[in-house]
């Protein structure tokens, strides 16, 4: 069974609006295999959500930046199934192209910048950052 836990998302807005996403590996034990996400990950144990989003970007992109405004925070109640509840919050964090260029990708099978609106038509992005992407978007028009 996939782990559910509390965790954290960046979106990450490049100099330009476009916003960076990671295509997801294509492994059968990771939620939404093989589709475009945004970056961040599980909260460990006694990490508040900024730490746990901080150290996820350095993991995966090798990216040091502290997270931005909170954008959203999803809970999820799960205890009718006998599960856990847990949240997701999603953090502005903005890059400009000196930071872009140094980022190093650890985790997924590519990155790519896109336009929100050429995200939300034509690529296949997991549910829950799909949904956090639109309210982004109806926030920056």
């Amino acid at each position: 069974m996939l782990k559910i836990n509390d965790a954290v998302a960046a979106i990450i807005v490049y100099e330009d609006d476009r916003i960076l996403m990671q295509l997801r590996d294509d492994c059968p034990d990771i939620w939404y295999p093989n589709h475009w996400g945004l970056f961040g990950g599980g909260v460990e144990a006694g990490e508040d959500p900024e730490e746990a989003l901080s150290r996820e970007l350095y993991e995966e992109l090798e990216l040091k930046v502290k997270p931005g405004r909170l954008i959203a925070n999803f809970e999820f109640d799960l205890t009718p199934m006998g599960l856990i509840k847990a949240y997701r919050r999603y953090y502005e964090v903005h890059i400009n192209a000196f930071e872009f260029s140094k980022i190093c990708i650890h985790e997924g099978k590519e990155a790519k910048l896109f336009r929100v609106k050429e995200m939300l038509s034509e690529i296949r992005i997991t549910p829950y950052d799909a949904f956090a992407l639109k309210l982004f978007n109806e926030k920056m028009n």
